[in-house]
């Protein structure tokens, strides 16, 4: 990508970022910023944003890192659901925006966001039109389990049900391993009692 391109995708990640933080994450706001700049939906985009990460998160303080990745949260959030766009695409940049997120908000340092975000690259993953199903399933089922490490059915009952839920979908759609024992682990998983 030349220049003045990679200067365009990185003037409109920062356009996104701030009218998403402005507006706290409002697809009523940000939605139409996405729908006007359709061209810069894609691989690029992720690319942009993993650099600008990378280049600037070792000068942030440790208050202003957890200020932009949860920016980084909402922004990965709204461009998952967005409806427009290619669906392949806005799912790879989620899944890059949730893996910044994770490098911040650590299963020691900040427990329930990690939770979250493992919540969050997992049905990133499980819906994920890049790369290999069957491996994209198998990343689906271990960001479940460990979101399930610190999400449990006391402390968080109903986070817990979504995620055994989402992880017996996994399970369900699963391609590796044999089928019935798949099937069993769906089931396994959906079956509970709060």
């Amino acid at each position: 990508m030349d220049e003045i391109r990679q200067k365009s995708y990185l003037y409109f990640l920062m356009a996104v970022l701030q009218a998403t933080a402005d507006s706290k994450g409002n697809p009523q706001v940000v939605y139409p910023l996405l729908q006007a700049n359709l061209d810069k939906l894609d691989l690029n985009l992720a690319g942009v944003l993993q650099n600008w990460v990378e280049e600037n998160l070792p000068q942030w303080e440790s208050a202003h890192a957890q200020y932009v990745v949860g920016v980084i949260v909402n922004f990965s959030n709204l461009i998952q659901q967005f409806p427009q766009g290619k669906r392949g695409d806005n799912l790879e940049i989620a899944l890059v925006g949730y893996k910044i997120v994770s490098t911040v908000f650590t299963q020691a340092a900040f427990p329930e966001n990690w939770a979250g975000t493992q919540i969050n690259l997992g049905n990133a993953y499980l819906y994920s039109l890049k790369g290999e199903k069957a491996d994209n399933l198998e990343m689906a089922i271990v960001c479940y389990g460990e979101a399930l490490k610190i999400l449990t059915p006391t402390a968080f009952p109903v986070d817990w049900a979504i995620t055994q839920n989402n992880l017996g979908e996994a399970y369900r759609n699963r391609i590796k391993g044999e089928k019935a024992d798949n099937i069993e682990m769906a089931i396994m998983a959906q079956e509970f009692d709060l």
